[in-house]
């Protein structure tokens, strides 16, 4: 079987008025509009006409034969320079009213962008076959069924072929290419590469769709490309996990999500200093408090939910209302952890605070004393079994006793501002600006080892750990490319992405294998793994 393929590049010009030459077939804006004064004129000052198409029977007598012909040269129009295509017996054109009719399926350009010749007459490759009145008597000229008719816009020579092998004359296989030619570039892209086979129409190829990038046109309600479009129309890629729900209220970024044990409310702090409490069962915002600053972050501990905001840390209790503020001038509250009735809260100053609970005053939260230590903001917290962890914007990590709230370790394996911290079995999993995730081991008391380091090239900014159904832990991470990778632990093995609209800038996990997360737009997303 003979394979012939052709790469279109060069888009010709067919037909056209206004004198010179095209540099391109697109028609003329102004032409159209009747107010074109170039001469020479660009672009082209004609249109095909698009009619309807007429259906006859094939079996034609020798006057379809002559309709046949007239119609071939008629549907040609006018070449390059303004005149008509003629044949060598300089016959005149039919006019409209004359032998053809008008709805003559070769009066419709866009039904012949690429012909061949086979048993059954003429075919076109837009999905769909037209018939033309002698059709199948011209056919019969053509000695060679085996040749298919193919032609490209640069080269020469095509028509020449044409008139070889079948009884038309020159002219008409001129015009016949011209209408190929013409068609066919405009429904095709450049550098396009089409190939036939014997009794096949040429198929283009259509581009491979990124399974690793989703629409952003798509994720805002905007692509018009359809199933034409290369990316993604989804908000996530992966087998083992699934979207429950999409939480929107807030109007700025999440910095905080909590859901306290045993609660059926979830709560949700953002930049734009409000705090959301959304029924579990409703998907439904069933309160919004306006706190009136930027919110930098939000925990909960038992039925306290704890806010972090500018020279302030807000304690509200879910179950009596009671609420209290502990103020401290040390800038934004980034990150709040707590451990053995203790809350920690790293600011922007570099400090860490903490408080104790306490029954003996009307405040239950006494200030303890603050860790100091860090040259730049304190931006995430974490506890192991005896340590306190914190990263910071000064690229350390700081290891505190928990028995004696001093710092015993210093570890500077980051290139820049560490932005989270999780603990995992033994290990210690951090994530910096510098593009790594880093997994650290405590060989003894006194020694803390990089055992591995995780390139991520997309840079990496919240870490957090959750169990798929199978009890296997899996790392979340979230990256400065719009998206939340799910890595296996411990091989690091992508597994699936999860797509948003900005940065996810939080995530927390739930029961039963459900977490949560909360981009720049003010979304909130809520996921599990199956």
């Amino acid at each position: 079987m003979e394979i012939k393929t052709f790469t279109i590049r060069n888009h010709t010009r067919v037909g056209g008025r206004g004198g010179g030459s095209a540099k391109n077939n697109a028609v003329c804006y102004f032409w159209k509009e009747g107010k074109c004064n170039r001469n020479p004129c660009r672009f082209l000052h004609t249109d095909f006409p698009a009619l309807s198409v007429y259906h006859r029977n094939f079996k034609q007598s020798q006057a379809s034969k002559d309709q046949l012909k007239k119609s071939l040269k008629y549907a040609l129009g006018e070449n390059a320079r303004g005149g008509s295509l003629e044949d060598k017996s300089n016959k005149s054109s039919p006019s409209f009213g004359e032998d053809m009719p008008r709805n003559c399926p070769l009066y419709s350009a866009k039904n012949w962008s690429v012909l061949k010749t086979g048993s059954h007459g003429l075919e076109g490759v837009n999905n769909q076959e037209s018939s033309c009145p002698g059709a199948e008597d011209l056919q019969r000229k053509c000695p060679d069924h085996n040749n298919v008719l193919v032609l490209s816009a640069g080269g020469g020579g095509s028509e020449d072929r044409i008139a070889q092998n079948c009884n038309v004359s020159a002219t008409e296989a001129e015009g016949l290419k011209r209408i190929r030619v013409q068609k066919y570039i405009e429904d095709s892209p450049k550098d396009t590469v089409i190939s036939t086979t014997e009794g096949f129409v040429p198929e283009v190829e259509t581009p491979r769709k990124d399974q690793q990038k989703a629409c952003e046109q798509w994720l805002s309600d905007s692509c018009v490309e359809g199933k034409g479009c290369q990316y993604l129309h989804s908000w996530f890629q992966g087998v083992g996990f699934s979207m429950l729900a999409k939480l929107s209220g807030h109007s700025e970024a999440v910095s905080g999500i909590a859901l306290p044990s045993g609660s059926d409310k979830l709560y949700s702090g953002s930049t734009d200093g409000t705090v959301r409490v959304w029924d579990c069962h409703t998907g439904q915002s069933v309160r919004v408090m306006n706190l009136g600053d930027v919110i930098g972050s939000l925990i909960s501990v038992g039925s306290w939910v704890f806010i972090g905001m500018p020279n302030v840390v807000k304690a509200w209790n879910i179950q009596t209302e009671a609420d209290f503020s502990l103020y401290e001038l040390v800038g934004q509250v980034y990150a709040m952890t707590a451990a053995r009735d203790m809350l920690f809260a790293g600011a922007q100053n570099g400090v860490i605070l903490v408080w104790k609970g306490s029954t003996e005053s009307k405040n239950p939260f006494q200030l303890a004393t603050s860790l100091e230590g860090h040259s730049g903001a304190v931006t995430c917290l974490a506890v192991g079994d005896k340590w306190l962890y914190s990263g910071s914007a000064d690229s350390t990590i700081r290891v505190w006793d928990l028995d004696t709230l001093q710092c015993i370790h210093t570890l500077n394996g980051h290139a820049d501002a560490v932005t989270s911290l999780i603990c995992w079995n033994q290990h210690l999993l951090s994530c910096s600006l510098d593009q790594t995730v880093k997994v650290w081991f405590a060989t003894d008391e006194s020694h803390f080892e990089v055992t591995y380091t995780h390139d991520e090239y997309h840079g990496a900014l919240v870490l957090c750990g959750v169990n798929d159904a199978a009890t296997k832990p899996v790392l979340l991470c979230s990256c400065s490319d719009n998206s939340v990778r799910l890595y296996e632990l411990p091989s690091f093995s992508e597994r699936g992405r999860i797509f948003s609209k900005q940065v996810v800038r939080t995530i927390q996990v739930g029961p039963d294998g459900i977490f949560f997360t909360g981009d720049g737009t003010g979304l909130l997303n809520v996921w599990k793994m199956d």
